[in-house]
């Protein structure tokens, strides 16, 4: 994989890369094992005292007919059992290696299959199927329909932000719909979201505007990371929510901060296919000990990593 080199017990090589601007912290733990505790990850992800990164991702050997297997970790330090735009990425990285246009990645949602395009950096995965239930979701509470649930910020005659649509792509998402996504503070309203009772295992909190035919603008607030450029599971679980309310057809555009990401929900096997670009920024080596890093190599034109 790029930016394999020999070193020094203590230094353990890393690439930085981003999906949109959704950005992660890449080792290979396949032949020499990287374990790092919460705390450990939670200073490399530090955007001042760290290397910086929305999620740390580590290849690891698959226990499957997976090419390899994808473990995800929030700058919090918490694990996650998936990330749309980290699979592209990673996706993008065994290609190469591959030397196939296509690669199947295990991760703790299950297998997830990357597809090559015309351009390296332009990657397609087939995110799976999306799950509805409201216990699959899960949700702390039943509710017969999932595209718009009882719940609600503000006043109750006038409430902020209310009713959102539920899915989960492999992490739990609520969706709420509004005029305008600006017009909230989703800074403020996110991490009260959340924590929120409704959602044990905590949730994604997605603002979502329809703009156009099949056209859709999305701010997300992901748990364990906060406001994020890019979400590829919440661009996943909005283009599902937006054609199961009938705001959209089954396949429509995202356009997130980061810029647009491809969604087709397939009528034929219910599969979510996305699509968007990817980057690498540089390659480098971590020191074990002090936690700190260095360059070694300037990668492609990087996007803007996540503020």
């Amino acid at each position: 994989m790029n930016g394999s080199k020999l070193m020094a017990d203590t230094l353990v090589p890393f690439l930085k890369m981003n999906g949109l601007g959704n950005d992660f912290v890449v080792f290979d733990s396949r032949e020499k094992k990287v374990i790092l505790t919460p705390a450990q990850i939670a200073t490399i992800g530090d955007r001042e005292k760290g290397i910086g990164f929305d999620q740390m991702i580590t290849v690891e050997p698959a226990s499957s007919d997976a090419y390899a297997f994808m473990r995800i970790h929030n700058r919090d330090g918490s694990e996650v059992d998936a990330c749309g735009n980290a699979t592209r990425c990673i996706g993008r990285l065994l290609m190469g290696e591959a030397g196939t246009p296509g690669v199947t990645i295990q991760t703790n949602a299950g297998l997830l299959i990357a597809h090559a395009s015309d351009t390296e950096t332009l990657v397609s995965v087939d995110m799976g199927t999306p799950r509805l239930e409201w216990d699959q979701i899960p949700l702390a509470e039943e509710f017969a329909d999932t595209r718009a649930i009882e719940l609600q910020i503000g006043p109750i005659d006038a409430p902020v932000l209310h009713s959102p649509s539920v899915v989960n792509v492999g992490n739990p998402h609520a969706i709420f719909w509004v005029d305008d996504i600006e017009a909230h503070d989703l800074e403020r309203f996110g991490p009260l979201l959340e924590c929120h009772p409704m959602f044990p295992e905590k949730a994604n909190i997605s603002l979502a505007q329809i703009i156009g035919e099949n056209e859709i603008r999305l701010k997300v607030w992901e748990r364990g990371v906060g406001l994020t450029r890019a979400c590829g599971t919440a661009a996943c679980a909005t283009g599902v929510a937006a054609a199961r309310t009938g705001r959209t057809a089954r396949k429509c555009t995202v356009h997130l901060p980061g810029g647009p990401l491809g969604i087709e929900w397939r009528e034929d096997n219910d599969h979510i296919m996305m699509t968007g670009e990817t980057a690498i920024e540089f390659e480098g080596a971590l020191n074990l000990d002090t936690l700190t890093y260095t360059k070694t190599a300037s990668g492609d034109a990087a996007m803007e990593p996540t503020q």
